[in-house]
């Protein structure tokens, strides 16, 4: 009785699921023709959006930050990810196949994990192109070390590793820890990089900030971990500023809170510069302004939020 109830509610789970994606006309059943509405929406859509993605008021920044302001815009390797992102939400089956496990294992698994486990939720964070912009490097650029902590599924980390011999992540989530791993990118402790007996020329903190239960103690820890005359820090944070932590599914407040005033971006990128990076012992070099982006679902092709994508460098 119990196994045909919950076959039930599968069923019924699937079907309710099948008729919104129906509903919404999100799902084209012809290959070609979704293809086709996926590269002139997708396209021209975020063409039109692009400023606002990209924009900046310059002239309410705070005077200490305004010339390290750099500008970006929509790349073509920005542009691939968005049609790759539309092209896989349209794949009904597979979208229903997460949508069902991610229903059944969230309550006690981490929506990391789970994406992990089903190799979907890449994000994008910058083009080759915009790193090096922001970095002010070469093509051919090389350096020793980089760190990158909550590397994720190392998607962004093989965007920085070209220029680097040697390649070190972090990861709290089991199963992304695998996909690392299987990139071969060596994955160590959340209390190891920091006592390796050597220092990074690069650490990447990429929208880590917010979802850290001692920020602080971060900041502090990167810092001594840099090497002191060339080592350069890129942090990228979500703005507005809304820290909290997942902890087993469920979302919990920090045990550390960063003061970061201001209503509009601008106002947060010169608070987080001249309070938080300055308090941990860091000057900007220069930032940008940066969609960071994730793979859809089957409601939405993808997901976006602002980010503030800063170098900074160690000061005394």
């Amino acid at each position: 009785m119990k196994l045909l109830l919950f076959g039930s509610w599968v069923f019924c789970y699937f079907a309710s699921l099948l008729v919104i994606r129906m509903w919404t006309e999100a799902y084209l059943r012809s290959p070609l023709t979704r293809s086709l509405l996926v590269n002139m929406v997708s396209e021209s859509g975020t063409r039109q959006e692009a400023h606002e993605w990209y924009g900046c008021h310059t002239e309410t920044l705070g005077e200490s930050v305004r010339p390290a302001f750099i500008q970006s815009y929509l790349d073509m390797e920005t542009q691939a990810f968005l049609n790759r992102s539309a092209e896989k939400s349209g794949c009904l089956f597979t979208q229903l196949y997460h949508s069902f496990v991610s229903t059944l294992f969230s309550p006690f698994v981490s929506r990391t994990s789970i994406n992990g486990y089903l190799g979907r939720g890449s994000m994008f964070v910058f083009s080759p192109e915009q790193f090096r912009q922001l970095m002010n490097i070469s093509q051919d650029w090389k350096s020793k070390r980089l760190l990158d902590l909550g590397a994720g599924d190392g998607e962004v980390t093989k965007v920085m590793s070209p220029h680097f011999e040697e390649i070190y992540t972090t990861e709290v989530s089991a199963t992304m820890k695998w996909q690392l791993e299987k990139k071969q990118y060596r994955v160590l402790g959340i209390d190891e990089w920091q006592d390796t007996g050597f220092q990074y020329d690069l650490i990447s903190c990429l929208n880590l900030l917010d979802r850290c239960d001692q920020p602080v103690k971060l900041l502090k820890d990167i810092r001594r971990s840099l090497e002191p005359s060339k080592g350069r820090l890129v942090l990228a944070a979500v703005l507005p500023f809304h820290p909290y932590v997942e902890i087993g599914g469920k979302w919990e407040q920090p045990s550390e809170f960063l003061v970061v005033q201001g209503k509009t971006w601008e106002e947060q990128v010169t608070s987080m510069a001249n309070g938080v990076f300055k308090e941990a012992g860091f000057a900007v070099e220069a930032f940008t302004r940066l969609p960071y982006l994730c793979e859809g679902d089957m409601y939405s092709d993808y997901y976006r939020l602002d980010d503030a994508v800063f170098v900074l460098r160690p000061e005394e």
